[in-house]
């Protein structure tokens, strides 16, 4: 999924260690393969390709992810939105040129982009695009999804002591020993405890670019297509990635003054947005 991905594990030997992290980097390749936006046969570009104004029915595992995109998108008003994949890739086009998109381009793309455009049906499991040209994006959901598997394929191997971290999405079974929680350091400093839980970070500080004395960060704001252009870290945490990992990027997006109503709407979940 484009980043490092380190597990730490405790078993009772190297081989029970071995084969349990093997196992569990299956996992998130087998993930990756349906979920990326980055490779052209996966299974949600295909289904870009394919599914618009008629059903496409997709895995269990895709179906799911997309059903909690888009529950997330109602709930914040799309601040956050998986079909934000058109801007998306104007911005990153962006930061390789440091130009702005052009303003006929980014209409286009604004008109493709919208979670009301996306349909799914939990009966058939299936999926249809209202408009061609659409582009799912899962970049602030599927990493914390592809952790909680991750951890929960090290269970099946018998081992509960680990940890499993994506870029900024971190998942946690139990402490090490003799502990009370996997140590996670802190970007501002300082340090936090974390044992079966997941703490995710998404912000503007550290991708970004600058044009015209303005800075524009990686994130997207879907409501007006444009990067974040305030200074913002949104920390989230949760029982499980897939709920860190999304809740953080609709943080980012909202602001310090509306991010808190997350957690009325999400059991066990604490967030903090720090901006400059």
């Amino acid at each position: 999924m484009g980043v490092d991905t380190p597990m730490i594990v405790y078993a009772a030997d190297e081989e029970q260690a071995v084969r349990a992290c093997r196992a569990a980097y299956a996992r998130i390749s087998a993930l990756e393969e349906r979920m990326s936006d980055y490779r052209i046969d996966s299974e949600l570009n295909r289904l870009c390709q394919r599914a618009v104004g008629r059903w496409v029915k997709v895995s269990a595992a895709l179906f799911y992810v997309l059903w909690r995109a888009q529950k997330l998108a109602r709930q914040t008003d799309g601040a956050f939105d998986p079909t934000v994949g058109p801007l998306v890739r104007l911005w990153r086009e962006a930061r390789r040129t440091a130009q702005l998109p052009d303003a006929a381009r980014l209409r286009a793309a604004q008109a493709c982009s919208g979670y009301r455009l996306m349909e799914l049906s939990v009966a058939r499991r299936a999926v249809r695009l209202q408009r061609a040209g659409m582009q799912l994006d899962l970049g602030g959901i599927a990493k914390g999804y592809a952790c909680d598997h991750a951890l929960r394929t090290l269970r099946r191997f018998g081992i509960t002591r680990a940890l499993v971290q994506m870029d900024g999405d971190i998942v946690a079974g139990d402490a090490p020993p003799d502990t009370k929680g996997w140590r996670i350091a802190l970007p501002e400093g300082g340090d936090t405890l974390l044992a079966n839980a997941a703490l995710s970070t998404s912000g503007s500080t550290e991708q970004y670019v600058e044009i015209d004395g303005t800075r524009y960060a990686h994130i997207i704001d879907p409501r007006t297509g444009l990067g974040l252009t305030r200074l913002v870290m949104a920390r989230v945490r949760a029982p499980d990635g897939i709920t860190a990992d999304s809740l953080a990027t609709a943080a980012a997006v909202l602001g310090a003054v509306h991010a808190k109503r997350l957690e009325t709407l999400y059991r066990g979940v604490q967030v903090e947005v720090i901006e400059a």
